[in-house]
């Protein structure tokens, strides 16, 4: 049985079903270190408001480039591409809401780590996804492990007590909300269009043209600005390899179960403890060690169970 085997492609050959197994597994662990590499960008930027702009408006010049390329999305998938650029203003608000309140390397993990725990739960509930015992323990397990990250802070020994941080830890857990919502959308929304590609690129450049209205309503009107004077290395190289990471996450999404390409694309959390350790100087930790070995853990659950 190949994991990574969505239920439309049942009828394939045990050997082929292996090989997209592969594929499907081999390319989101690439699209998870191009997910670290740029997020790492975002992190050691001064400002996440330029940052995140960056990222969100970096999208549009692949996007263009893309949808004159490809065929048009399905009128089926269209609700699903409003949906998408909705789902991620809310993703973009609570992330933001949160860093005002807590560090990067608190928000981001508890954010990331619960979002395949939302998607799981919704598809197992409302839409009939069936999972293995080894895939569901495999997601938690890297959940798990994803979100212990968040707890590892030498400045507190009550982290979760504080008021800031509890504001900060309720928005990240917002924050996952959306991310659940945004990957089930798009899953769907995918598979529904002729093209993953069109239907990301169209997605992308609605988000796009919306974000500017978001920053006003949170009094960030000027940051857009900032991004052409700040962040352009970040817009254009940022937002590129942004784009080539979700077009790959959205192409998993109709090869594979839904639930497990969103988390294994988490795993990049690992190679962002690596690139903060290696060369944005910051301390290795043993608890640190155990968290890459508990994600790690869970990897292997859902490739090798």
């Amino acid at each position: 049985r190949g994991v990574w085997v969505s239920r439309e492609s049942s009828s394939l050959s045990d050997r082929t079903k292996k090989f997209m197994s592969t594929v499907v597994f081999l390319a989101v662990l690439f699209a998870a270190f191009l997910h670290a590499l740029w997020n790492s960008m975002v992190k050691s930027h001064k400002d996440k408001h330029v940052a995140v702009t960056a990222i969100v408006l970096g999208h549009v010049p692949a996007s263009l480039i893309i949808i004159f390329l490809v065929p048009m999305p399905a009128v089926e998938s269209i609700p699903y591409i409003i949906a998408s650029a909705i789902i991620h203003q809310g993703y973009q608000w609570f992330l933001l809401t949160a860093y005002q309140y807590g560090d990067y390397t608190r928000v981001y993990p508890i954010a990331r780590g619960s979002g395949p725990v939302v998607v799981t739960i919704v598809l197992l509930l409302f839409f009939g996804v069936t999972l293995s015992a080894y895939e569901l323990l495999g997601i938690i397990v890297i959940s798990i492990g994803i979100i212990s990250i968040s707890t590892q802070d030498r400045h507190s020994l009550f982290p979760w007590i504080a008021r800031r941080n509890a504001k900060a830890i309720s928005y990240a857990l917002l924050t996952g909300l959306f991310i659940g919502g945004y990957s089930i959308v798009d899953g769907y929304g995918a598979r529904a269009s002729l093209s993953a590609l069109s239907f990301m690129g169209w997605s992308f450049i609605v988000n796009a043209l919306i974000f500017p209205i978001l920053l006003k309503v949170m009094n960030k009107g000027d940051v857009v600005k900032k991004v052409f004077t700040e962040a352009k290395f970040l817009f254009w190289f940022g937002g590129t390899i942004s784009y080539i990471v979700y077009g790959i996450v959205v192409w998993g999404f109709t090869e594979a179960p839904i639930p497990l390409v969103s988390a294994l694309r988490e795993t990049s959390v690992i190679i962002a403890l690596l690139i903060g350790t290696f060369f944005l100087k910051e301390r290795f930790t043993i608890l640190k060690a155990l968290s890459i070995f508990i994600i790690f853990s869970g990897v292997v659950l859902l490739k090798f169970f």
